[in-house]
């Protein structure tokens, strides 16, 4: 069972630990208390309250999916027979333990969810196409494109930037 998530106020101290974080999850508090200019008790008393409210959902390494034999990214875009509340649930808990759908989103437009998948190549995805996405609970069509090259990857979010080009 999830924990229920407290509502934070995030001020500029906050946001800057948050951006620190996201550019070097692995420095220490001393760190990270000097990059943002706050004494080391309260930049990890602040640190542990997003932890507890979820502004921060955990940390991890960003992994080469090349380097581990990872060569194929697909993204699948999938509709279902309907949108019954159980059906969505199956679906979505289906997707859940499926480790090559790093991705999912539910979305709006042509297609109900959008998946991104990684496998070793287009053998594998085929059998996983086969095997697991068209046995997905209420999958009524199933759209891929294989991702050439990717141009870009980020995790990080743009926190604090403004959405105007060129305006900083």
């Amino acid at each position: 069972m999830a924990k229920p998530e407290t509502s934070l106020v995030l001020d500029s101290f906050s946001l800057k630990i948050l951006l620190e974080l996201q550019r070097d999850a692995r420095q220490t508090v001393a760190q990270l208390s000097a990059a943002v200019g706050l004494s080391p008790t309260p930049c990890w008393k602040r640190v542990k309250e997003m932890e507890a409210a979820g502004v921060i959902r955990g940390y991890t390494a960003r992994v080469d999916p090349e380097k581990v034999g990872l060569h194929l990214t697909v993204l699948v875009e999938v509709n279902l027979t309907h949108h019954a509340e159980d059906l969505v649930q199956r679906f979505e808990q289906a997707v859940a333990v499926s480790p090559h759908i790093v991705r999912c989103q539910s979305t709006t437009g042509q297609s109900d969810y959008l998946m991104t998948v990684i496998a070793p190549d287009i053998k594998h995805y085929e059998r996983l196409l086969h095997d697991t996405i068209f046995r997905l609970p209420g999958v009524t069509h199933v759209r891929s494109s294989i991702v050439l090259r990717e141009v870009k990857s980020e995790v990080a979010l743009p926190i604090g930037q403004s959405t105007t080009p060129g305006h900083r």
